[in-house]
């Protein structure tokens, strides 16, 4: 085999698939990415058996045939070549030459027929976001998954279209995070649970452009995302989701409208006097005019008042402050309302159209003087 290609269209590309190489893996072949121009296009792959990424870069391909080639050396390797067009040539014992300008590196490759190619999804009725939709459905929804394997549902995210609606949910036993997208078609309803690993992965692919579409296939076991010249194809987590449905209520005895970023910050400062694994709840008190925050730690103590608009009962309530951050951080309004019944009740956050809604659970809290 032998190519040749412009540094920025390689190094692109090898980015793009280095995503899907395995940190840990038994299988050393996975720890490749495989460079395949048997079809006349420049094809890298990379495939951890969970998550596959293939993307087409633009070159000459001057010999046609294919090369496994450790990721890590690869990556490094084109990173560090000059801003030029770089030579890739391998002979019948996959030494592989790379070139670039006066810098010369022989590697040896593996044989690309050992390589686990992903698998083969066939491509009928897609369902299409564009880019920056999906890129920022993943934003604000990613946050609250939960980060251990203790249930395995809980690390991945529904992905769950009913005709036209696109609903993202995820959970960490503590929160929700909800968001519901309005697609331009109508589509057969479908429920998958898609690996919060590879919604992280594919966020750092996405140009997040209005203008460019994802295609998004489902099988029973796999979701396919395809944009521009790169596929994305992971494993669904299987079992059934947890019913949201049941958890969502509209009932409320507290209403209370408050401008975004001035609780944000509000609550961002209280936390300067929050050391690191120290769980010291934010409390909050409402009352017809006003939300009083309150923080008190080991460190010291912090009031701050902020003007708000109520509906309903006063209440005294307590949160961990970085889910209420995490939360509105992601929410675009510049006003947000928050619904409560009671200190033991989780607050939603939620808009009137109900594109996002948050879910957070209070936590019990001792009364600060």
């Amino acid at each position: 085999m032998k190519i040749v290609c412009t540094k920025s269209n390689l190094l692109s590309g090898v980015q793009i698939v280095s995503k899907a190489v395995p940190s840990k893996t038994t299988m050393s072949i996975l720890e490749c990415i495989l460079v395949d121009t048997r079809n006349g296009e420049i094809k890298l792959i990379a495939n951890d058996m969970e998550l596959g990424i293939e993307t087409i870069i633009e070159g000459e391909i001057i010999e046609k045939g294919m090369i496994a080639l450790d990721a890590k050396i690869f990556l490094e390797i084109v990173r560090k070549l000059p801003d030029n067009d770089i030579t890739i040539e391998t002979n019948d014992t996959y030494k592989t030459t790379i070139t670039c300008e006066k810098s010369k590196f022989n590697i040896i490759g593996k044989s690309g027929d050992d390589f686990s190619f992903l698998p083969e999804i066939e491509k009928s009725d897609s369902v299409i976001v564009s880019q920056f939709t999906l890129k920022e459905v993943i934003r604000q929804t990613i946050f609250s998954i939960a980060d251990n394997d203790n249930n395995k549902l809980m690390t991945g995210e529904l992905f769950e279209i009913n005709d036209n609606t696109l609903k993202v949910v995820s959970l960490d036993g503590h929160r929700i995070s909800i968001r519901n997208i309005i697609l331009k078609n109508s589509y057969e309803n479908k429920k998958v649970v898609v690996p919060g690993k590879t919604l992280n992965e594919i966020s750092k692919i996405l140009s997040g452009d209005m203008d460019k579409d994802v295609n998004i296939y489902f099988t029973d076991r796999h979701i396919l995302f395809e944009f521009e010249r790169t596929i994305v194809v992971s494993r669904l987590i299987e079992g059934e989701y947890f019913k949201i449905d049941q958890m969502l209520s509209s009932d409320y005895e507290t209403k209370v409208n408050i401008n975004k970023k001035e609780l944000l910050n509000c609550i961002d400062r209280a936390t300067l006097l929050v050391k690191e694994g120290d769980k010291k709840p934010v409390i909050i008190n409402i009352s017809d005019e006003s939300m009083e925050l309150k923080m008190n730690s080991t460190v010291g103590s912090m009031d701050e008042q902020i003007d708000i608009t109520k509906e309903g009962k006063d209440l005294m309530i307590g949160f961990n402050p970085k889910f209420l951050i995490d939360s509105l951080r992601v929410i675009d309004d510049e006003e947000v309302d928050l619904y409560m019944v009671n200190p033991k009740a989780p607050c939603f956050i939620r808009n009137a159209e109900e594109t996002y809604i948050y879910v957070i659970l209070p936590v019990n809290f001792t009364t600060v003087n």
